[in-house]
């Protein structure tokens, strides 16, 4: 009797699990098919799909060229104070900070962390090769604290010290070379704690001063609130703010798009030049002529279409921003709608900078 039931138990499972593969199957291609129509959609077409798709979604827009900036509001009323978490564009400032600290003889590219953290006697990572996403590190690594993030919903880093951090990353075992692209929020977040030793200063501190260079008053380390909802909330210790902490405005992200856009200063200039090839192969992404050809400061660059580009996404926003500093042009997009969407900001965003470069 009991094995019996045992059998009818594993048939069970074994048509679930078929089931599940087909489901997978079936939706996975129903997607593609999709996409290939989108790919077909103006910028304007993808929004208002976006838009009848999402209720309540609101999607800022601001596009620089020769005429300046122009701001656009979708789904909700013109207001350019709408507060939105940029997920992983943060990364761009924390690179931002990095660069500004070479400059200033602080670091070095080619210098392990190491020569700045209390880290066991073996090989870690060099600067370049976690700010190009090519070190080895992972893009996280699991913890009880991570666990018990998955399970509570909201912000998967919330509670992860910069003391756990350094302790995860005296485990590591890396060889010293180059490792294939693999994106790491560990990697960049471990970037903040370098910042923090050449400086003396908190991550969050120094980004506030660079923020407030930009005159960019209204943005911040997110603390759980805004105009909007949904919001992941972070602890001021946290270790990996410096990969997707920052909640800003479309306006105080355009005053960043301009300075990327116009600066003559060496560090800004230099943390959008290629450091590595890596000719990042997506399906979707390549459909869509979204291409990633090599990085540079976290930058991800499409040398087919001269776009230097990021996006960021958290549990409830996704954004982006590119621009092409030769024909002067750029693109913010940021959006209060789930990256699980059919189409995500990066697809928009990347759609509105090919309609700008073919004016």
């Amino acid at each position: 009797m009991k094995k019996r039931k045992l059998k009818i138990f594993t048939i069970i499972v074994i048509i679930i699990i078929f089931l599940y593969f087909i489901y997978n199957l079936i939706s996975g291609i129903i997607y593609k098919n999709k996409m290939k129509e989108i790919s077909q959609y103006t910028s304007n077409q993808m929004i208002d799909y976006t838009l009848n798709n999402n209720e309540n979604a609101i999607i800022s827009v601001a596009i620089y060229n020769e005429n300046g900036i122009t701001y656009n509001v979708y789904g909700a009323d013109y207001n350019l104070n709408y507060d939105y978490e940029i997920g992983s564009i943060t990364k761009t400032f924390t690179a931002m900070l990095v660069s500004k600290a070479i400059e200033e003889e602080r670091i070095n590219l080619d210098d392990s962390i190491s020569n700045y953290l209390e880290l066991e006697n073996r090989y870690y990572p060099t600067i370049k090769r976690i700010i190009t996403h090519t070190s080895g590190l992972k893009p996280y690594y699991l913890s009880l604290q991570k666990i018990k993030n998955y399970f509570a919903g909201g912000n998967d880093f919330y509670n992860i010290s910069k003391e756990q951090l350094l302790k995860e990353l005296n485990k590591t075992r890396l060889e010293e070379r180059d490792y294939n692209f693999n994106y790491s929020n560990f990697g960049v977040s471990a970037l903040g704690l370098v910042l923090e030793k050449v400086y003396d200063k908190n991550y969050n501190e120094l980004l506030e001063e660079y923020l407030q260079q930009l005159d960019m008053n209204n943005t911040t380390i997110a603390t759980g609130t805004g105009n909007l909802s949904g919001y992941w909330k972070w602890n001021e210790n946290d270790g990996y703010i410096p990969s997707g902490a920052i909640i800003s405005n479309i306006e105080d992200m355009s005053k960043y798009l301009e300075t990327l856009i116009t600066s003559d200063e060496n560090y800004v200039i230099n943390v959008a030049e290629p450091l590595t090839d890596i000719n990042v192969e997506n399906e979707i992404y390549n459909m869509l002529d979204v291409n990633i050809d090599s990085v540079g400061m976290t930058w991800m660059i499409d040398n087919k279409n001269n776009i230097i580009w990021h996006n960021g996404s958290t549990t409830n926003f996704n954004s982006y921003i590119g621009f092409n500093r030769e024909k002067k042009i750029g693109v913010v997009v940021l959006s209060n709608i789930s990256p699980q969407k059919d189409i995500n900001m990066t697809l928009i965003g990347n759609k509105i900078m090919l309609e700008q470069l073919d004016k």
